[in-house]
């Protein structure tokens, strides 16, 4: 009742909206967005922000995320996050302060997150969407992990290839110039 209102006029103005899917919100994980697709209709400009450290710090296969329901990826950040679990405290930590936490936000390439497959399983879907450095590591200083993480997201990014490596037919090398190459001699039209 909400919520179709709000899409159609995303639908009318050309937009996505896409929903962060955040520990503690109503939209956290696949099930529950599955719950809300299923109460808007499918709507086709519901949309997911994906951002893994989420998942981490939640416990959930992230690229198992990103092959369900990657036609609804529309943003992506790229946060990492550890997950550290202890006796005394879960991932909120008991309140304790973001360094003292089991789990905490990190620099990209700082914590569990398994960046390399992410942008190789976005490339895998022709995901086209931007990849955006979101900040919020528990021990780096900003200003290192905004440098490092402009060139970790340059460094990760899969461009897809127009051929199969192994498609010497589109080569444009005809078959006389392989057995050339190979030093075999051409077959006889006898043969």
């Amino acid at each position: 009742r909400r919520w179709i209102p709000i899409l159609d006029t995303f639908d009318e103005a050309g937009v996505d909206c896409a929903f962060e899917l955040h520990p503690g919100e109503d939209l956290h994980d696949g099930a529950s967005w599955e719950r809300f697709l299923a109460a808007t209709g499918d709507h086709p400009r519901a949309c997911i922000l994906f951002d893994p450290s989420h998942f981490v710090l939640q416990q959930l296969d992230y690229l198992d995320f990103i092959d369900r329901y990657h036609a609804r990826i529309a943003c992506f950040h790229v946060k990492d996050a550890e997950f550290n679990p202890t006796g005394r405290s879960g991932v909120y930590g008991g309140y304790q302060h973001w360094v003292d936490r089991p789990g905490r936000f990190r620099s990209p390439g700082d914590g569990h997150v398994d960046f390399r497959t992410i942008f190789s399983k976005l490339a895998q879907y022709d995901y086209a969407g931007w990849a955006v450095l979101e900040w919020e590591c528990a021990l780096k200083r900003a200003e290192d992990g905004a440098r490092e993480g402009a060139s970790f997201i340059r460094n990760h990014i899969v461009r897809r290839t127009e051929q199969a490596f192994d498609d010497f037919a589109s080569s444009g090398v005809g078959r006389e110039s392989v057995h050339a190459i190979l030093g075999i001699a051409p077959r006889r039209p006898d043969q």
